[in-house]
């Protein structure tokens, strides 16, 4: 097997365990090259039907090209799209920075989501190697009944074994991508030929290697307008993948904050 077909067949195995022992369980769709991936390999995982909703928790802010693609591929794929709303930002917490606090609205929009469709699981596409606090995360991650995450105690996974006897009141984030990187990535979506929005492609000398809210996110100097120019560009730049980000350009503990408060 190459190194690609091993990621394949970890998460492969990871999101059937989730569907098998988690219920109900629905996959956050961010319209990202990691969420279409995830979405891709959930295709592959249940032989080309995805069998559980994929749910975008929307805070209006997304590029308009975003938004095209999500109405496209909920179509194509025939995904069981749940669409749910972010509360506005007065309802955040105040002492955030501010790109950090606007961030902070898709928390709170996901704790609704999870209270109203009463979900278990949560299938979300982060990997260790995108952020420092990522890194201590586990496959499966149990969460409190406010969705806080306790990132000091986590859970042991030996030998792919997933605990999900939970106590009432709490639910699990499934992360299928996590052994992954983004070179990973990149080079699954060129193996794969998995659509993804054509921001991530430089136009003008600009592109975006992550995509956020509209307001909060920026594009990098770049003139990889290819699959393969955007490998090479990464095998040679020493740069943060969330360097557009504005979150991560404030105080140090914001994300750590955002994460242990239930972000995704």
């Amino acid at each position: 097997m190459t190194h690609l077909d091993q990621l394949e067949s970890q998460s492969v195995y990871i999101l059937r365990e989730a569907f098998n022992r988690i219920e109900p369980l629905a996959m956050l769709w961010s319209l990202g090259k990691d969420s279409n991936v995830m979405v891709w390999l959930a295709r592959k995982a249940f032989f080309g039907h995805v069998p559980f909703p994929v749910m975008h928790i929307d805070t209006g802010k997304k590029f308009p090209e975003m938004y095209a693609f999500r109405d496209r591929y909920t179509r194509d794929w025939k995904l069981n799209l749940i669409l749910e709303q972010c509360p506005p930002l007065e309802e955040t917490d105040a002492s955030l920075p501010p790109a950090a606090r606007s961030a902070a609205r898709k928390t709170l929009g996901l704790k609704a989501a999870i209270e109203k469709h009463r979900l278990r699981g949560i299938i979300a596409g982060i990997r260790r190697d995108e952020e420092s606090v990522r890194a201590k995360e586990r496959v499966f991650s149990p969460r409190g009944d406010s969705g806080q995450w306790d990132f000091r105690d986590q859970p042991p996974e030996f030998w792919d074994h997933f605990n999900t006897d939970l106590p009432a009141g709490t639910h699990l984030r499934i992360h299928p991508l996590l052994h992954w990187t983004e070179r990973d990535i990149w080079r699954y979506i060129r193996r794969e030929g998995i659509p993804i929005v054509d921001l991530y492609f430089a136009k003008k000398g600009k592109r975006y290697r992550s995509l956020g809210d509209a307001d909060i996110t920026f594009p990098m100097d770049s003139t990889a307008a290819t699959l393969d120019e955007i490998i090479a560009e990464l095998d040679a730049t020493t740069a943060p993948e969330r360097a557009g980000r504005a979150m991560d350009r404030e105080t140090e503990d914001a994300f750590e904050r955002l994460r242990a408060a239930g972000y995704m």
